[in-house]
């Protein structure tokens, strides 16, 4: 299960729309180190100024690791996540997340480039 959803939280998507406040605090409490990197990514663009931040080091365990790839293999989270940071997400491998300016798309288009996974392999992430 992706998500830790109360009581309340599901009878409000049951009875209709829920708002991305109440969805994000669910996806904030249940995926706690995915959080972490997507809020620390977004705080350093916002310091640096720069067009994006990457995500480099590798989840400390297995559970970290899953949390970082269901916020990031469903559209509805990363989709929530975007609107909240106000930033584009990518996603190479089980780590390496970057967040980008709204404006910054060349950067964005380089970062999804089939040559820029190819060069973001290593033997050590053949399982990640």
């Amino acid at each position: 299960m992706s998500l830790t959803v109360s009581t309340e939280l599901l009878q409000q998507a049951q009875s209709g729309e829920v708002d991305d406040a109440d969805f994000l605090a669910c996806v904030r409490t249940s995926l706690p180190y995915a959080w972490e990197v997507i809020s620390g990514l977004a705080e350093r663009v916002q310091d640096t100024g720069a067009a994006y931040e990457a995500n480099e080091v590798p989840p400390p365990d297995e559970q970290a690791r899953g949390q970082l790839l269901r916020a990031l293999a469903s559209d509805a989270m990363r989709g929530a996540l975007e609107r909240h940071f106000g930033f584009r997400i990518a996603f190479q491998n089980c780590h390496k997340v970057a967040l980008f300016q709204p404006a910054a798309h060349d950067e964005y288009r380089a970062f999804v480039t089939p040559r820029a996974q190819l060069l973001n392999q290593s033997p050590e992430l053949v399982d990640c």
